[in-house]
């Protein structure tokens, strides 16, 4: 076979502007068929936007994009879906009040009329073959991520995909979820399908790649390349560039997989055992929660100076625990306690007060108003502790956000620009700069890194240090248990709203699975 054959998608000169921002200059590339070829970089180097040029959801400025040697009509999905390029999103996009069985029709999409139970069978026995463990017949809103996951890879591989892109398909799913997809997409590959797959982690990328490409700024600055003849440092060092601020020797190791975890987390240990908790809960239980079960019996302390890792499969009573820490949920029965004050039926503006700061699970919906500015945005927290008819003034207020900003190394033009104008790590920065101010004692960080890059990430973690270093009590959220293990001094595991395990350094990750699926070792 010819090596012109063996090309199945070849960009030449592509370029993309929004306005005046370019997102992608100039790229050629070609990808080789029957492969997974990674696309690696920072938040706003171009990744989503390559992705939707080759799906038919943009229409490049320059250049030309060609499937099997055939060029492929600009901006066009019907004609890019007919050339066998399907795209799974970040964001899911089936409707959440179909049914798996309408979900799967709606994509195929072929004219016929079937009865509902015809349709679920149609779609079962289809289910059944790519091994997708689901009912046809559930509900899409009732799915966990994992699942759902599977359900849109399904869904793309309807119309007979041989190009599949997948838009950081790890971003929500946990460690096991992750290890599923990745079998996934092995399978895809065997059966011939060529498979670009966006990632934000190394450790990932050098797990299910065969090729990897990196684009900063807009531009193609190394690739594809094999995955084999690259380390773990040198990618890194590609992604973030020579302008970019070096990394610390121990934040490069944990985002490049090699920091040896125990050693680093003995080094720091300290006796804390004989300091007053900043956070106390004692017995705490609450009724039925709109975000998740109801918290049962939790005992938990975090000490100054301590980052407290969380881990648990999501939807197991975390989103609970941090609505009850923050006045959301009302606490049935126990106590709550934040630097020795008693906050059981405290309000929020009360807690905040005593120290308490979010970082919120979703910074687009919960942490930031995305229609409205970066000063209003940031000004939440000064609004939230002033009484309530006191007198503010807005031009103070912009000059206090901008200095604000500009020491978080935020990437803006104007306090008065859109919020949801920023990358996702610029995003997050905002919320830092808001929530991790010196009166902060207790910080909740709830999946802090989601979906950032490995700079962006980089920096919420040493903004995490920084903060335990001067004295403040974390507790840390994340279905990423790398990322707990390599920066928590310890780790709970929540399960059915139950803490069901307490781990400490040098931790086991064969133990801390086993907890969160509750497998007994």
């Amino acid at each position: 076979m010819s090596e012109e054959k063996q090309i199945v998608l070849e960009c030449r000169d592509v370029s993309v502007r929004y306005g005046d921002v370019v997102a992608l200059s100039g790229v050629s590339i070609s990808f080789a068929r029957g492969r997974i070829h990674a696309v690696v970089g920072q938040n706003g180097a171009g990744k989503t936007t390559f992705a939707r040029a080759i799906s038919g959801l943009v229409s490049p400025d320059t250049g030309e994009i060609r499937i099997d040697g055939r060029a492929l009509p600009s901006g066009n999905v019907n004609q890019a879906r007919q050339a066998g390029v399907e795209l799974v999103h970040q964001s899911f996009a089936l409707p959440p009040s179909f049914t798996v069985a309408e979900a799967m029709q709606f994509g195929a999409a072929d004219g016929r009329i079937y009865s509902r139970r015809g349709l679920e069978r149609r779609w079962q026995t289809y289910l059944d073959s790519l091994n997708v463990k689901v009912k046809a017949g559930q509900r899409i809103r009732d799915l966990p991520v994992e699942t759902l996951q599977s359900v849109e890879i399904a869904r793309a591989l309807v119309s007979d995909a041989r190009l599949l892109i997948l838009d950081e398909p790890t971003a929500v799913l946990s460690p096991e979820g992750a290890q599923k997809l990745f079998e996934r997409i092995r399978h895809l590959k065997d059966v011939g399908v060529t498979v670009i797959v966006i990632l934000h982690k190394i450790r990932e990328v050098l797990a299910i790649a065969d090729t990897v490409a990196v684009l900063r700024g807009g531009l193609l600055v190394e690739g594809p390349v094999e995955c084999s003849g690259i380390d773990a440092e040198k990618l890194a060092e590609l992604i973030i560039g020579p302008a970019a601020r070096p990394l610390e020797e121990d934040q490069k190791a944990a985002l490049t997989g090699s920091l040896d975890t125990a050693h680093a987390h003995l080094a720091q240990s300290v006796d804390r055992a004989t300091v007053e908790p900043v956070l106390k809960l004692s017995a705490v239980s609450t009724r039925h929660d709109s975000d998740g079960p109801p918290l049962e019996d939790i005992d938990l302390v975090i000490r100054p100076g301590e980052i407290l890792g969380l881990a648990g499969v999501e939807g197991n009573g975390q989103r609970t625990l941090v609505r009850a820490i923050s006045a959301l949920a009302e606490t049935s029965e126990g106590k709550i306690t934040i630097e020795g004050l008693d906050v059981t039926r405290a309000s929020l503006q009360t807690r905040r007060a005593a120290g308490l700061r979010v970082i919120p699970f979703e910074r687009n919906v919960e942490g930031l108003s995305l229609t409205s500015a970066l000063w209003e945005n940031w000004s939440a927290r000064e609004l939230l502790q002033r009484p309530l008819l006191s007198m503010v003034r807005p031009s103070e207020l912009r000059q206090r956000c901008g200095t604000a900003l500009d020491a978080w190394e935020v990437h803006y033009s104007n306090v008065t620009q859109r919020a949801g104008s920023l990358s996702g790590g610029n995003a997050q920065k905002v919320i830092l700069s808001r929530e991790m101010d010196e009166q902060a004692r207790l910080i909740i960080a709830a999946q802090p890194t989601r979906g950032l890059d490995i700079g962006a990430t980089a920096f919420v973690w040493d903004s995490l240090n920084r903060a335990r270093a001067r004295g403040c009590a974390i507790l840390l959220i994340s279905s990423d248990l790398d990322e707990i293990m390599d920066i928590c001094d310890r780790v709970v595991v929540m399960l059915s709203g139950r803490v069901v395990g307490t781990f400490t350094p040098p931790y086991d990750l064969a133990d801390i699975g086993a907890a969160m699926t509750g497998v007994s070792k």
